[in-house]
């Protein structure tokens, strides 16, 4: 049996999801599919420069599954641009995240953003403070 996939963690999901070679009409074009979270994969090491280490911690999965998934997204846009085919940007197994958590010191009221997948802050950056707490905008 098969194990389910897990869904990735995506922070960024733009209302552009398709990518076509100009001066060629739709009907003559071949189509690729990029995954939501391969898109991401792609944003993170390439766009961002974090380590696979980093961006697999990001994504919520190991750095193995990371470097699966931008290897594989990393052949379709080389497809897509050597070919000259369309790219289709859609599905995938993800769940939409914040890109950041938002924390208030109760103390002294400072507020901070912590990236995701760095792990619960300590303390906070202002006071020291270990009483402080997280907050959704």
């Amino acid at each position: 049996m098969v194990r389910p996939k897990k869904n990735r963690l995506v922070a960024f999901n733009p209302e552009i999801s398709y990518f076509k070679p100009r001066g060629i009409p739709m009907v003559d074009l071949e189509e690729v599919s990029l995954t939501v979270d391969e898109r991401e994969s792609i944003r993170l090491s390439d766009l961002l420069g974090l380590s696979y280490e980093e961006a697999g911690q990001r994504m919520g999965v190991s750095r193995a599954t990371f470097g699966r998934i931008i290897q594989r997204a990393r052949k379709v846009i080389a497809d897509a641009l050597i070919n000259g085919k369309a790219i289709n940007v859609d599905g995938g197994n993800y769940t939409i995240v914040e890109d950041s958590r938002i924390f208030v010191c109760d103390e002294c009221k400072y507020k901070w953003d912590e990236p995701l997948g760095t792990g619960k802050p300590e303390s906070c950056p202002a006071c020291k403070s270990r009483y402080f707490h997280r907050v959704s905008e």
